[in-house]
């Protein structure tokens, strides 16, 4: 069943998908539009690995950042690329093991400022902002990231599930370590993509994704490799990120809606796709 569609906030583009509000309905939000769910109802069909992906990467970010905050002492993380609120957002992971914790969102999609910005009203210790994290300059100059982020002391830089939305021509590299190569010692990168080994599947869901307007490459896990040298990873590395130490004891999602009830375990059935991903420290 499909959420009730109420009217769209002033500038929210109804015309076409955007990965947030289509990430949203994955995990269970109603935060979408029908233009989303029409992207995934195809999508999916064609690629039902992309619901469980989703899931096992938000799962995974949980295990991030309680790993960044508890073991590692981060207290100050960028999330380039947040998308919509859900339950464990970065900052209530984060000051769950660090009171002291600061966290600045970054999303380019307008619904992310809308809603966010209501979700921290009250906390001076985070903040959201409308940027495209391609521009790194703009991002690094904005006064909340300046206000929040003491780039003297170790930050936690994290790029979850939106790797695979920089192309070649966007010169992913210089976006990825544009902040950890000139943070501290001691600072750490945390990303994932989407990868495949199986060319059929990169070309398909990278060209669909495009047809419809999303921005998107599937890449192999050498790829994404190649831009973490000179970086140290946590054990066990980068790996897919339902493998990057498991617990199944960790606060579960919110239901599959029942949409999408059918794509629940297509990875346990094919492993032509996964997000990869991990966590890098800066020696």
């Amino acid at each position: 069943m499909a959420p009730e569609e109420g009217p769209a906030l002033p500038g929210i583009p109804t015309d076409r998908p955007t990965s947030a509000r289509a990430y949203d309905w994955m995990l269970g939000g109603k935060d979408s539009y029908e233009v989303d769910r029409d992207m995934l109802r195809v999508g999916l069909a064609r690629f039902p690995e992309g619901l469980d992906m989703t899931r096992q990467n938000r799962l995974f970010l949980y295990r991030a950042v309680r790993y960044l905050a508890r073991e590692a002492g981060i207290r100050q993380f960028l999330d380039m690329g947040c998308g919509l609120p859900t339950n464990n957002n970065v900052h209530q992971v984060a000051q769950k093991y660090g009171t002291s914790c600061r966290v600045v969102y970054v999303d380019i999609d307008p619904i992310v400022l809308a809603h966010g910005r209501a979700l921290l009203a009250d906390d001076d210790s985070t903040a959201v902002i409308t940027a495209d994290m391609r521009d790194q300059e703009v991002v690094l100059g904005h006064p909340d990231l300046q206000r929040l982020i003491d780039f003297d002391e170790p930050v936690a830089v994290l790029f979850l599930s939106v790797v695979h939305h920089l192309l070649d021509a966007d010169d992913p590299r210089r976006i990825l370590r544009t902040v950890i190569d000139s943070a501290v010692p001691g600072s750490y990168l945390t990303l994932s993509q989407v990868v495949s080994d199986d060319e059929e599947a990169a070309i398909g869901t990278t060209e669909y994704m495009n047809t419809n307007r999303v921005p998107w490459q599937t890449r192999t896990p050498a790829q994404v490799d190649a831009y973490t040298d000179g970086l140290e990873p946590v054990s066990p590395g980068l790996v897919n990120v339902a493998k990057w130490r498991p617990d199944p004891s960790q606060p579960p999602l919110p239901p599959v809606v029942p949409d999408l009830q059918q794509y629940v375990g297509a990875t346990k059935r094919s492993d032509r796709l996964y997000e990869y991903g991990g966590i890098l420290r800066k020696p």
